[in-house]
């Protein structure tokens, strides 16, 4: 079949340029070799792949290899600009995270995933593997599980039949049952927490975003250590200043 045909999943050539950019992700420069070996695909066209993306802007090359050119910077911020939620929330994300000190995320759903658009952290944050742009699943964040719970039982019920469970961690909830149990606490509680289901050693809060009307615009989050993040702040403290920012930037997305 030649590459540039359509097949089931799209054109071929199309996915395998993405593949390519993607396998730059790291930050480092890389070269042929170490790409085609990791992806499989002859060096041929992983060069001749690198070699367009570079002539569009998306890829540069230097002396070490070839890095992800600041081009897809540019689309980033176009794609985050289609979200009116980011410009309204990023102040009160900012004033909550002068408030705790801690790392705050933006969350808005595309597909059966989450997606961060906006992160700032505090001087007691520590460094994760999240950030702008990051794709986080539903069913283990405080963030997801906001979301999912304050859904219109039509929306959830769709969505549900469409998410995977991935075991993330020994505390991640992973059959359906399970889950939907858990949206019903997070339901009466108005928010969703997060005990170590992500990532080992780390909780968050999280509250759903929602418009007059009722709609989920997307959820709002405060994370930490378990450490910092004890019982008295994550079970109580962090829950009530999530739900008033949350609430605050719901209003304000509904009267901008």
């Amino acid at each position: 079949m030649n590459e540039s045909e359509p097949t089931d999943e799209g054109i071929q050539s199309v996915r395998t340029a993405f593949e390519v950019a993607e396998a730059l992700r790291g930050g480092d420069a890389r070269g042929v070799t170490a790409i085609s070996n990791e992806l499989g695909i002859a060096k041929s066209t992983v060069y001749n792949h690198l070699t367009t993306l570079e002539g569009n802007g998306y890829v540069i090359k230097t002396d070490d290899g070839y890095k992800l050119g600041l081009r897809f910077l540019d689309l980033g911020y176009h794609a985050r600009s289609g979200y009116t939620l980011y410009e309204v929330a990023k102040p009160e994300v900012d004033a909550l995270v002068a408030e705790t000190g801690d790392r705050c995320q933006l969350m808005v759903r595309e597909g059966t995933e989450g997606v961060y658009v906006y992160q700032a952290s505090g001087d007691q944050a520590i460094t994760t593997d999240s950030h702008i742009g990051t794709r986080v699943t539903l069913h283990s964040t405080a963030v997801g599980k906001a979301y999912l719970a304050h859904l219109s039982e039509g929306r959830l019920e769709t969505l549900l039949e469409r998410i995977e469970l991935p075991e993330l961690t020994e505390n991640t909830i992973t059959d359906l049952d399970g889950l939907e149990a858990e949206l019903e606490r997070c339901r009466d509680l108005g928010y969703a927490l997060n005990d170590e289901e992500r990532i080992r050693g780390m909780r968050a809060v999280g509250a759903p975003i929602q418009s007059e009307d009722g709609t989920v615009l997307g959820a709002l989050s405060v994370s930490g250590t378990t450490t910092r993040l004890n019982e008295e702040r994550f079970r109580t403290e962090l829950p009530e200043a999530v739900l008033r920012i949350s609430r605050v930037i719901g209003i304000r997305a509904t009267y901008p």
